[in-house]
């Protein structure tokens, strides 16, 4: 695939980028190598800083960098503005947090005496370059709910970000570095997925992190686990979204449109199986259906469009194809299904009943617009079909009945339980999944000890 940018509104080449010969790849890897010997030992307090500086720069940038998103991967201008203020308040949020979240930590006093020592504690250190191989989806985002606790525990980034989204990648690069961090903290690559594995051989790379598609992931943790090098995975998920007759209809359908077609519906944590349960099964349905058929499709720069083009012609394939099997099998198309004419790869919000367990739409992640409607006797068949899926990302629950909260917290399979509103994330609390999404944990505490050595300090009577 090559390194370009390609406008998804109408497939026009604008830029294009040679990949980084060896010895270009070499000079960085010596770089960031050198530079940790240096960074890992600066204070917290300099790193604040220094963190506080780039999210405001980004914050600045917020319109043409949210510009440079849309026309790479078609992402809708406003939902495109808010993506960069958002990575701007996580960068603040670690920056303001990390030293608390990194404290060294002093085990219960009778433990430390019956152990022998005179004293313990538990500090965390970083682990040196870490490798992330990021996805186009959510360009800035992904790669800032990594690179901001990485760099803030003391550990240098290199980013692999995928090729349809050069402009965005080499901009990353560019804001730490005004952002004054030292240089060789946090380096764009420009390769082909063909050279990751050598870069993740190489010795000086200590970690790595991708977020993408299930054989992406198996790749990167195959040469991670035969290097027996720390890896957190974020692979994807086909989220439930599960109403009971308790719930607000209303809220539920309206939140249901905006949780099925954010950023194009190519988002891991979109909800894209809504399991109903039968007594509220026509009225939420007649009003998901509605609210999905009043979305306004078009040109992503334009501030009134709520679903744009997706990514690719090939993820536009895949998806029609997913909706074709699901057709010829039986499944009843109550939207959309059809591509329309035109420049682009738009594909219009969809929505299938008669889902069946055959269907490969049933097994599979639709990466785009397309919800799936499935009827529910009670809520031990709704957890059923729930759980019926080899992913485990996030899940939405809307019911009233604490009993039946319980019950879904207890029994749903995902990293996440969203209860009465759609999924999100948020520096403060875990990001990551089970199953196939996954393992591993990114944002909040956990997210930025993923990449810290955890030590124990003993010492002697």
């Amino acid at each position: 695939m090559p390194i370009a940018t390609v406008n998804p509104a109408n497939g026009e080449t604008l830029k294009t980028y040679e990949a980084m010969g060896a010895e270009e790849i070499e000079r960085r890897l010596q770089l960031a190598e050198a530079t940790f010997r240096t960074y890992r030992a600066s204070a917290f307090a300099e790193r604040a800083r220094l963190m506080h500086r780039a999210a405001d720069l980004l914050d600045e940038d917020q319109r043409d960098i949210g510009r440079i998103m849309t026309t790479e991967m078609g992402k809708p201008i406003k939902q495109a503005r808010a993506e960069a203020a958002k990575c701007a308040k996580a960068m603040r949020w670690y920056a303001d947090h990390a030293r608390e979240l990194l404290a060294d930590e002093e085990p219960a006093a009778s433990d430390v005496k019956d152990s022998g020592a005179s004293r313990a504690l538990v500090r965390y250190r970083p682990l040196g370059p870490v490798l992330a191989v990021m996805p186009w989806n959510f360009p800035l985002w992904q790669v800032i709910r990594f690179a901001a606790p990485a760099l803030m525990a003391g550990n240098v980034g290199l980013l692999k970000h995928a090729s349809n989204v050069p402009q965005t990648a080499l901009y990353l690069e560019d804001l730490f570095h005004r952002a004054g961090f030292p240089e060789g903290c946090f380096q764009t690559l420009l390769i082909g997925s063909g050279a990751v594995e050598e870069i993740l051989r190489d010795e000086r790379v200590k970690a790595a992190t991708l977020t993408g598609s299930e054989p992406a992931g198996r790749a990167v943790a195959s040469v991670a686990g035969d290097m027996v090098k720390k890896t957190v995975l974020e692979l994807g998920g086909s989220d439930p979204y599960v109403v009971m007759p308790s719930a607000d209809i209303d809220r539920a359908a309206k939140t249901a449109v905006t949780a099925r077609v954010q950023n194009n519906g190519q988002s891991c944590i979109a909800a894209k199986r809504f399991i109903v349960h039968t007594d509220v099964f026509d009225a939420f349905a007649e009003r998901f259906v509605a609210g999905m058929k009043a979305l306004t499709v078009g040109d992503p720069l334009v501030e009134e469009t709520e679903v744009g083009p997706l990514a690719s012609e090939q993820g536009r394939s895949d998806l029609e194809e997913l909706v074709d099997d699901a057709v010829e099998s039986g499944a009843t198309v109550l939207c959309g299904g059809e591509r329309p004419d035109g420049d682009g790869w738009f594909y219009p919000p969809t929505v299938l009943g008669d889902i069946t367990r055959e269907m490969r739409i049933h097994r599979e992640e639709t990466f785009g617009p397309v919800a799936t409607l499935y009827r529910a006797a009670d809520l031990d068949e709704a957890v059923l079909i729930a759980n019926d899926t080899p992913f485990g990302l996030s899940s939405n629950v809307w019911t009233r009945d604490e009993a039946e909260v319980d019950r879904f917290v207890r029994d749903l399979e995902a990293g996440g339980v969203f209860v009465n509103g759609m999924t999100a994330s948020h520096p403060a609390f875990p990001f990551g999944g089970v199953k196939r999404s996954g393992y591993g944990r990114e944002l909040s505490g956990h997210g930025i000890r993923e990449f810290c050595n955890i030590t124990t300090v003993w010492h002697g009577a």
